[in-house]
């Protein structure tokens, strides 16, 4: 049998959201289930991890939308999915105001489809059943700690001295994360001291049973844990290496735990969705990533949360258009994505000549070659150069890495709330990965 029946022999059809049904099945009872995506600019990626959402939370009781964004910009968002005091009346005007490159990450048209929807979902629910939507991500140091600052300045002043310091200790750097990490490259400890103070004071458990707003409180605990995280990211990120990696992927797992703790009631854990890249949720052990040193959020919501309760489900795509920048900081572009290169999970999928479709791992060993060998999966990140696409691949055990595939011959590129301004150079920028 070629390559080509067996890739057709395994698929399932996935052109309607009827479609899913096997995928809510394999899920079953799972308690967390992560969305990946082969890139950060593809519509096809976005479209159908809102429809596998929109399931999972009308049909399975899923509270907790968790993405690869950061904490305050996604609590923004949030506040006007669930009709928060203060929440802006459309989500669109949440997600408009992203203003970190890249913003087309979240700020665009499929995100605002979703958010909409997801808000007027939650309007026929009482408050403490509405479907949370939050950031996983580490970046905002200095958004979260004044975040925190107002916060205790306004309810806990007897804390707002440690705020203050840790602060302080932050200001010669003038918000640049460049700066911090190089000064903390002659300085070690940089102001871990001050952070680690500071969220001593704030870290204490937040439920729905606390005397303050719970909502409050996790947000003040989670901007103090976002500080102490992005200090050691960017403290670690100047040396190189797995560790800065490891470190924010880290901070994601624990931030996930905490949202699904949040939004345990009673017996009912908990159950959240997470959206975010490939290599932040397909298994790392399955990849080249393990053999770096490196971890990830995949893995680490398998060890600590078991195979049985995480479902993880990866994306795939043939050629098409993606939305991406040439270099870091520089205008997102559409850019055209070239054919699959040689050897490449992707080249098996397309040469079969599947338009789409989707493939449960099944739970034998037996199974086709494209499952089990190791072949190298796309993977664009915020920056990509299509000439240099050979090296965009990461080699890639499927079935192990995943516990579903979702594949796509075509792509077509996101619609983006602020290409414009992009092109006129207006957007802030931010170290990142993928």
């Amino acid at each position: 049998m070629s390559d080509a029946d067996d890739v057709l022999g395994a698929a399932l059809p996935l052109e309607y959201a009827e479609d899913l049904d096997p995928l809510l099945d394999r899920i079953g009872d799972a308690s967390c289930v992560l969305l990946g995506e082969a890139s950060h600019g593809t519509h096809e990626y976005y479209a159908w991890r809102a429809a596998i959402t929109r399931r999972l939370i009308t049909e399975r009781g899923f509270s907790v939308v968790a993405v690869e964004g950061d904490w305050p910009d996604c609590r923004r968002v949030g506040r006007s999915v669930t009709l928060a005091p203060g929440g802006a009346e459309d989500p669109r005007t949440a997600l408009d105001a992203f203003e970190r490159w890249p913003t087309w990450m979240w700020a665009n048209e499929e995100t605002v489809r979703f958010c909409r929807w997801l808000r007027e979902h939650n309007a026929g629910l009482p408050p403490d059943e509405r479907a949370g939507f939050y950031g996983l991500d580490v970046y905002s140091l200095w958004e979260s700690l004044r975040a925190v600052v107002d916060h205790l300045a306004e309810h806990r002043p007897e804390y707002l001295g440690t705020a203050l310091e840790a602060y302080r200790c932050f200001e010669p750097h003038g918000e640049d994360p460049r700066s911090y990490g190089w000064n903390t490259a002659l300085v070690p400890d940089g102001c871990a001291e001050e952070v680690m103070a500071l969220l001593t004071r704030l870290r204490r458990p937040v439920s729905h049973g606390d005397s303050r707003d719970p909502d409050e409180e996790l947000d003040v605990r989670q901007n103090a844990e976002v500080a102490a995280g992005a200090e050691r990211y960017y403290r670690t990120m100047i040396g190189g290496g797995p560790e800065s990696w490891n470190v924010r992927d880290v901070h994601m797992a624990d931030t996930l735990d905490r949202l699904m703790d949040f939004h345990t009631h009673g017996a009912q854990t908990g159950r959240a969705v997470v959206w975010a890249h490939n290599t932040h949720v397909g298994d790392a052990r399955a990849t080249s990533m393990a053999d770096a040193g490196m971890v990830n959020l995949g893995q680490l919501a398998r060890e600590r949360h078991g195979r049985d309760r995480v479902v993880i489900v990866g994306f795939a795509g043939g050629p098409g258009e993606v939305v991406a920048a040439p270099r870091w900081g520089d205008p997102m572009e559409v850019m055209t994505v070239p054919p699959p290169a040689h050897g490449s999970l992707e080249e098996v999928l397309a040469r079969s000549e599947l338009h789409r479709g989707m493939f449960v791992v099944p739970p034998e060993r037996d199974m086709p070659g494209f499952f089990t060998g190791t072949l190298g999966q796309r993977a664009i990140g915020v920056v990509y150069d299509p000439d240099r696409d050979p090296r965009q691949y990461v080699p890639t055990r499927l079935a192990d890495r995943y516990d579903v595939l979702c594949w796509f011959r075509i792509t077509s590129a996101l619609a983006p709330l602020h290409m414009e301004a992009a092109r006129r150079g207006e957007l802030e920028t931010m170290p990142s990965g993928v």
